[in-house]
């Protein structure tokens, strides 16, 4: 375990790219640990050595996964995110405190949140709807990145169409959050239901228009029609 992540870490800083990290940190208003590595180069190392992990049971794969994550740098994060999606066929119920716990404690930044709920909580959701109450009681929560887990973990199946009652149950509970990463996130959130969901999602955004931050009402209308998007920026604000 421990010569992987040596000789992942060894390969992450014989690739890393001073334009690439100064590059990276431009998408954050607070500092990251970014080793300085496109995407693409990150996905083949993880890709790489994940052939090598595989064959371990899931115990030994999530050991170091959180290994990974609790480097704190960027890149490390994405192979640990990508990882754990990789044996979504494993997943147990059990897996979500888990998983809560990971967010709780080494999400630090929006890049770290949306890789790991998009994907990884997103499918564990949709393997086990039940939880989705969990997910309402993030909206709760006093940390930012719990709160925006709450909606982002949704945008793969609000693009299926699932779970819109319980989308519009989470957004309407961030709803008048101050937080731009929180609105941000519900806003994604609602845009993704909108491509099955359009009349819904627009009268959602109708109703809740006296209080809806305009951030997250951007995003939320962002991908229908230009006369639905005008009459949403009218009977908002102006």
């Amino acid at each position: 375990m421990n010569k992987i992540i040596k000789q992942i870490r060894e390969e992450l800083k014989a690739g890393a790219d001073e334009k690439v990290k100064i590059s990276a940190q431009r998408f954050f208003k607070d500092e990251i640990k970014v080793y300085g590595l496109k995407s693409a180069a990150v996905t083949k190392i993880a890709k790489t050595y994940f052939s090598q992990i595989k064959q371990l049971n899931k115990k030994e794969i999530f050991l170091i996964c959180q290994e990974l994550f609790s480097s704190g740098f960027l890149e490390e994060f994405a192979i640990a995110a990508d990882w754990s999606y990789n044996i979504c066929d494993r997943f147990e119920p059990k897996d979500f405190k888990t998983f809560e716990r990971w967010i709780k404690t080494y999400i630090d930044n929006w890049a770290k949140c949306d890789m790991f709920c998009n994907h990884t909580v997103g499918e564990f959701i949709e393997q086990n709807p039940s939880y989705i109450g969990e997910l309402k009681k993030w909206t709760k929560s006093k940390n930012r990145w719990v709160k925006r887990a709450a909606a982002v973990s949704l945008i793969i199946p609000a693009k299926k169409g699932e779970f819109l009652k319980d989308i519009f149950e989470i957004a309407e509970s961030l709803l008048l959050d101050k937080d731009d990463m929180v609105q941000k996130g519900y806003g994604w959130m609602l845009k993704e239901a909108s491509r099955k969901h359009q009349k819904e999602v627009f009268n959602f955004v109708v109703k809740h228009k006296a209080v809806m931050p305009r951030t997250a009402l951007r995003y939320a209308i962002e991908k229908m029609p230009e006369n639905l998007r005008k009459k949403a920026m009218i009977i908002n604000h102006e």
